[in-house]
């Protein structure tokens, strides 16, 4: 159903008939790790994850799943080297 207590006109799952059924009664402000992020909505009561209900539980362990403003960090190691190939390559 569409929220008519915080995110006025945005889909949400917890409303119903009688109301937003989350924890609370309605949905919780992001937090400050969520700045920057695409997800976020400015309603007129304020800034508020598109996403999920309560950004501030995302954070708590560790990152967000669904950031859009972190990069992935690719890290190439130093993987094991066939020792065989390596000494061959040595002296090519």
């Amino acid at each position: 159903m569409v929220c008519t207590i915080v995110k006025e006109g945005h889909e949400c799952f917890f409303m119903t008939k009688k109301g937003c059924q989350f924890n609370g009664g309605s949905c919780h402000p992001i937090v400050e790790q969520c700045e920057g992020c695409q997800r976020i909505g400015e309603f007129p009561a304020g800034k508020f994850c598109l996403v999920y209900p309560d950004p501030a539980a995302k954070w708590r362990l560790g990152k967000c799943q669904m950031a859009t403003h972190l990069k992935e960090g690719t890290q190439k190691g130093n993987g094991k080297i066939n020792p065989l190939k390596a000494s061959k390559r040595k002296f090519q």
